[in-house]
């Protein structure tokens, strides 16, 4: 019988699955940073729910002396990647942010030159409870090989950077004991199939019901589940371990 590898998504969720440190998160990042071919990956909780603090807790694979440096010159004041955690919602390529200013130019020339990557994408996560943060990945690829990796692992980062969230909130202590409320096994069974890659129209073939219900259970499985996206539902299922991804 031919031995299927998991895919990247499944095997990054399983490496994630186990985490339960903050120093078990930096190696997993780091693994799946190699499974993916980035150059680095970096997740930052900008603001917990809640509270008044920022920035209370970051995991990345980026040197050190750049992590250090960024932190004691406090580049979030400057750096266009943390407005995306206040406007932003949907993935955003870096070659898109907002470099006019002079200090943005000399931030990104500064990083260049701690190679932490040529081209770089960030997720933005909102959380139930107005939580927020940012998982960005980065790549060294020439232009036309990145834009092929980026779209081909779009989904993957939407359900991982959720997960993350997920995980890295749990990890840290920022969440308290989640209390969801539990998915009947139609809304359960139309995630699960949704998260492998079917669209409505063959869930409803596969389960033998309307599309109507298909969207239907699926509306009340992201409600039950306090999400705001089907990637999120999709992310906060699997951590709490009601589908299998």
């Amino acid at each position: 019988m031919e031995n299927r590898q998991p895919s990247p998504l499944s095997w990054s969720l399983a490496i994630l699955r186990r985490v339960s440190s903050r120093a078990d998160l930096n190696v997993a990042i780091a693994d799946i940073r190699e499974r993916y071919h980035f150059a680095h990956l970096v997740f930052l909780v900008v603001r917990p729910a809640n509270r008044a603090d920022a920035y209370p807790f970051y995991c990345t694979t980026y040197p050190e002396e750049w992590t250090s440096l960024y932190l004691r010159k406090n580049y979030f004041e400057i750096d266009p990647v943390m407005e995306l955690s206040r406007t932003g919602f949907l993935p955003a390529d870096w070659s898109n942010l907002d470099r006019r200013s002079p200090g943005t130019r000399s931030f990104f020339k500064e990083a260049s030159s701690f190679d932490i990557g040529r081209h770089g994408l960030t997720v933005p996560i909102r959380g139930p409870g107005g939580e927020r943060s940012l998982f960005s990945v980065t790549s060294n690829l020439p232009g036309p090989e990145w834009r092929k990796l980026r779209v081909s692992s779009n989904y993957d980062l939407q359900i991982l950077s959720h997960y993350l969230h997920e995980k890295v909130l749990s990890v840290s202590g920022l969440r308290q004991g989640g209390g969801y409320r539990k998915l009947s096994r139609r809304e359960q069974e139309c995630l699960q199939l949704l998260a492998r890659g079917l669209v409505s129209k063959r869930i409803a073939a596969r389960l033998q019901i309307s599309e109507n219900a298909v969207r239907l259970y699926l509306t009340l499985a992201k409600r039950k589940l306090d999400a705001r996206t089907m990637y999120q539902a999709i992310a906060r299922a699997s951590f709490l371990e009601i589908i299998e991804t």
